[in-house]
């Protein structure tokens, strides 16, 4: 037989099994080029010189490894469809005289076609996407990055070796496919029908005690620390449970539909739950699929956009001002800050750096955790309890609560405190503070009566404390000294300083402001740069700039990341949705024919179709909403980890989110249900 025969049955084989071989075709191309960007992003020497750029390598070195699995395993499951689909084909050519090694040098010339089609016009993909991607995250990242758009020849090799691998491990699975089975196996391989299967109730009660888990893990779950903890169990459970479902509840859904006789013995109803009682065990793992994908999607995009928009408040709420200059000091050693002094030192180094200062004002305050016993009704420094119990505790003068937010300060006397936030259920208007110790009560207690309540103050809100933050506001300073007092004797070697925030607003530009915060930082460490400032443990600078830049790194790398493997995810929920609708067209078709032969009308096909394709696609989308909404707290949660805690943000992202797939949903059913159409005609 002549060379010249395989490449060119390869390519016709290609051809006549287009629809199939073209979404093929296009998945690949865009896997690699996914993969292609992400991992010229890694190896793009500029992102060496940025601000944050650990945040963006990390992100797409996770990307790669949550794509390259995601692509191995959706390149293997439509290699093993097509496989089914063709075994027909296959089978003839061995009929018709060819031996096992010719069919085999067939399926290497197409595979050879598939990876200079899909591998090549992938990275061609790939190279154009790059541009734009490094566009995009310099949008996302909100500040320049000498990125480079050119070819990557590193990530080029990468990805082409990567996905190369891939197409040699199917094309080996194919070869010992056609390999062990006989020609009239695989004449008759995509005939094979399906036995009814049996109703497995303990797969449907695992599936109902896993989901139940999930469920209750996602919905009580309260604080973040255990939220991030208990995510990953939360999402196997509802995967298991999902799967367990789909696969015998359906069953057991069905079977109990085919019992009721006044609602079985309906054409569309007889139709629609026999045709899909007898294939249900394949349907059912590609309903959940779609629903795990689809849930993975929505979850992914919607979490770090909520954590990219989130950036705006948690900068402007944690940053009051250009720069936020923290010293810390301990009382029990004799320190002590020199304010005047420390806001001239800052006036005259910002005069040096020609940097106009507007503003500069000082906040003095002192904070400590403490429990909110539900059962003493204390604020106990130093106690034991759930976390969920725990507080952020922030005491600080009125007179220093209008310096800091700007509002007029309460009225208050010695004793009495206006409140900042909500205090625990069942707590005050007396507010009681006791230092514990060992188990034990140490000191005497102080408590103040509340006055009133004010909105939680959003510098100390937004940080990153996993506490609820509750700030007391005091008449003087020397109340806050007794309270310092207090948590020292309590807490010893692990009590808090007292701290000065230096509020310095400036007149300059993003890259002037850290330009002065790197020649702070050069010029402190010089003997005598502080002299005149009192003592103190340590003095800090934050710069609203530097913050935007690491904050923006990180959120803007999430969410593009998100975006990219959700465009993935998004790819093979549509893939599996397709190749699961032709497969079932062309074993439909004959059934179809059949009934009509023997009287059904042509109206009566249509309504029983668009019943059954309505299910195979609402009952995904609407379990994955559901779990959606589950899931909502848990992610909520873990976002407070970052900062955010607007919970409407977060909402707002989710719904959005939520309705925008729905949308695309929506779209990829008319377009697949047309294929199941036209096939079943």
């Amino acid at each position: 037989m002549r060379n010249g025969l395989y490449p060119k049955l390869a390519a016709q084989g290609m051809r006549q099994n287009r629809r199939f071989f073209v979404p093929y075709l296009l998945a690949l191309a865009g896997l690699t080029a996914a993969f292609y960007v992400m991992s010229a992003l890694c190896a793009d020497p500029g992102v060496l010189h940025m601000r944050g750029f650990a945040y963006v390598m990390v992100m797409m070195q996770i990307g790669m490894f949550v794509a390259g699995i995601l692509s191995a395993v959706l390149l293997l499951y439509i290699n093993s469809f097509l496989m089914k689909q063709r075994k027909k084909e296959l089978g003839l050519y061995n009929i018709l005289g060819m031996g096992k090694g010719n069919i085999a040098l067939i399926q290497c010339w197409e595979s050879l076609y598939t990876a200079l089609i899909g591998i090549g016009g992938g990275l061609v993909l790939g190279v154009i996407l790059h541009k734009l991607a490094t566009a995009a995250l310099i949008s996302l990242l909100q500040f320049s990055i000498p990125f480079s758009s050119a070819l990557s020849l590193p990530a080029v090799i990468e990805t082409a070796a990567f996905f190369g691998l891939l197409l040699l491990l199917a094309l080996a699975l194919n070869l010992l496919r056609v390999r062990v089975v006989s020609p009239i196996e695989l004449l008759h391989g995509g005939n094979v029908g399906e036995k009814e299967p049996k109703t497995r109730w303990l797969m449907a009660v695992i599936g109902v005690i896993s989901l139940g888990a999930g469920y209750f893990i996602a919905v009580t779950t309260k604080d973040p620390a255990l939220a991030m903890a208990f995510y990953f169990l939360a999402v196997i459970l509802v995967i298991i449970g999902t799967y367990c479902l789909f696969t015998a509840g359906s069953i057991a859904l069905l079977k109990l539909l085919r019992k009721n006789k006044g609602f079985y013995y309906q054409t569309g109803h007889f139709i629609g739950v026999s045709g899909m009682l007898y294939r249900m065990k394949r349907n059912a793992v590609g309903l959940a699929n779609i629903c795990i994908l689809s849930t993975m999607v929505m979850v992914m995009i919607s979490g770090t956009l909520a954590l990219y928009l989130g950036q705006g408040e948690i900068i402007a709420a944690q940053y009051p001002a250009s720069l936020n200059m923290t010293v810390h000091y301990d009382p029990a050693y004799g320190q002590t800050l020199n304010r005047e002094e420390a806001e001239g030192l800052v006036r005259r180094f910002a005069a040096d750096q020609n940097v106009p200062i507007t503003s500069l004002r000082s906040v003095d305050f002192l904070h400590f955790n403490a429990l909110a016993n539900p059962d003493t009704r204390r604020l106990e420094v130093g106690g034991q309890g759930a976390n969920n119990d725990r507080r952020a505790v922030y005491l600080l003068t009125a007179q220093d609560y209008a310096e800091l937010t700007g509002n007029a300060a309460p009225a208050l006397r010695p004793g009495e405190t206006t409140v900042c936030g909500q205090l625990p259920p069942g707590f005050g208007p007396e507010l009681t503070i006791q230092g514990i110790s060992g188990g034990s009560e140490i000191g005497a207690p102080k408590t103040l009566t509340v006055t009133g309540s004010l909105p939680v103050i959003t510098h100390f809100d937004t940080t990153f404390d996993m506490s609820e933050t509750l700030c007391l506001l005091l008449s003087d300073s020397a109340q806050i000294m007794e309270f310092w007092t207090l948590q020292s004797a309590a807490l010893d070697n692990y009590a808090a300083d007292l701290v000065t925030t230096l509020l310095v607003n400036l007149d300059c530009t993003n890259e002037e402001e850290l330009a002065l915060v790197d020649a702070w930082s050069d010029a402190s460490i010089n003997e005598g740069f502080f002299d005149g400032t009192g003592s103190w443990d340590y003095w800090r600078v934050d710069s609203r700039a530097e913050m935007a830049v690491d904050g923006y790194a990180m959120a803007g790398g999430f969410l593009f990341l998100g975006v990219i493997l959700g465009v993935i995810f998004l790819m093979a929920t549509v893939l599996i949705i397709y190749y699961k609708q032709v497969s079932e067209g062309y074993e439909d078709q004959g059934r179809f024919e059949i009934m009509r032969k023997v009287g059904l009308s042509q109206r009566q096909v249509k309504s029983s179709i668009r019943g059954q394709v309505l299910l195979v696609f609402g009952l995904p989308i609407a379990v994955a909403a559901v779990h959606i909404l589950f899931d909502f707290n848990l992610v909520e949660r873990m976002l407070t980890m970052f900062g955010v805690r607007n919970g409407t943000t977060v909402a707002l992202c989710t719904a959005g989110t939520l309705a925008a797939f729905l949308t695309v949903y929506a779209l990829v059913y008319l377009l697949t249900a047309r294929t199941y159409y036209k096939i079943v005609k």
